[in-house]
């Protein structure tokens, strides 16, 4: 049974910073591109970063800079770091690997 669980997600002031965790269990993260999406409240889900099977990534241009996706391939996890968030950045992010999905962190950013 493959599950995605994702972890990290929290209140956060605008301008901070915040590492979310996405860990993968009964799927290996090397032979399957691993995305993170968000959904901002009353908007539809978007993409937000891809780290592809074979080591590439790429970024929606709206976080271009400031969010950077990572892969640790002996926890079989991707990170997300997200720095200088905004208030445009609130959102429920959820990972993704192929068709599955973890069940979302949510990341209000607020002062």
């Amino acid at each position: 049974q493959v599950q995605l669980v994702e972890s990290g997600g929290g209140l956060v002031q605008p301008g901070g910073s915040l590492t979310l965790s996405c860990a993968a269990s009964g799927i290996d993260f090397r032979d399957n591109n691993m995305a993170w999406y968000r959904q901002a409240p009353g908007r539809q889900r978007e993409w937000v970063a891809v780290f592809g099977h074979s080591g590439q990534t790429a970024y929606t241009n709206s976080v271009q800079g400031r969010f950077t996706i990572t892969r640790d391939d002996a926890k079989n996890t991707v990170y997300l770091q997200m720095h200088n968030l905004t208030f445009e950045d609130t959102a429920v992010y959820s990972c993704n690997c192929f068709q599955y999905w973890g069940q979302g962190t949510q990341i209000p950013v607020s002062s």
